[in-house]
């Protein structure tokens, strides 16, 4: 198993992440790819390519949707057939909870969600962010997803092309990817985990305002897509 790990502008989150995982499943490699972070980054990440993992460096800021294609490139390329299990390192998710979804993998052919159960001491933002958007999804593809924006995520290695030719520079690549999936009939399975938010998630990049409209626009294309063929279709004849 290949742990991916986007990050951009990492700190101490990363290095405590990494030294789980390698307690919990010393067999898995860690990729760690930067997106463009400055000099303050330097040593945390030289610190993580010390701890063994691979350190992937863009020169640019460019997204995560960005970074986690040139990961999966770099798995496809570097580790071909090997399975992929992608973790924030903001201090969010825990290594126990990404081998639960590791593990989940063994048992479908598609992706596993790490989805978060929005209990307890959640941002309001966030709740009610998610919840929006998991009715949204809902009504645009028919499925249900409860968290549609969680970054732990795994895939089969079969998937990683598919991964690759996926759109999206930001974070509206995540919500691009599960679009796709309900379109194609992918199987998405979804494991409960518990989330941690550091200082009211203050360490996340998520811009509000810019990134919403980013995520809510394949998915307002991609119901009105379905609306338009659904009214496309002839009414059934009567007899």
């Amino acid at each position: 198993m290949i742990v991916l790990m986007p990050v951009y502008q990492p700190g101490k989150h990363l290095l405590r992440l990494v030294d789980d995982l390698a307690e919990a499943a010393p067999g898995w490699h860690p990729v760690v790819v930067d997106d463009g972070s400055g000099p303050a980054a330097a040593d945390v990440l030289a610190a993580a390519r010390e701890r063994g993992c691979t350190v992937l460096r863009r020169r640019v800021n460019r997204g995560k949707g960005v970074v986690l294609r040139t990961g999966f490139r770099h798995v496809a390329t570097r580790h071909p057939g090997r399975d992929v299990v992608c973790v924030d390192a903001d201090g969010q998710h825990r290594a126990a909870d990404v081998l639960r979804v590791a593990e989940r993998l063994r048992d479908t052919p598609g992706i596993v969600l790490g989805v978060r159960r929005f209990e307890g001491d959640v941002p309001l933002r966030s709740r009610a962010g998610n919840a929006l958007t998991a009715a949204v999804f809902r009504l645009a593809t028919g499925c249900r997803v409860r968290d549609t924006q969680t970054g732990l995520r795994a895939y089969p290695a079969g998937l990683l092309d598919w991964l690759g030719s996926i759109p999206g520079e930001r974070f509206e690549y995540e919500m691009n990817v599960l679009l796709r999936a309900a379109r194609a009939g992918r199987p998405i399975d979804q494991v409960p985990i518990a989330t941690h938010y550091q200082a009211d998630n203050a360490s996340s990049h998520f811009s509000a305002l810019a990134d919403s409209a980013r995520i809510y626009g394949p998915l307002l294309r991609f119901a009105a897509a379905r609306l338009l063929t659904a009214a496309d279709r002839p009414l059934p004849s009567r007899p």
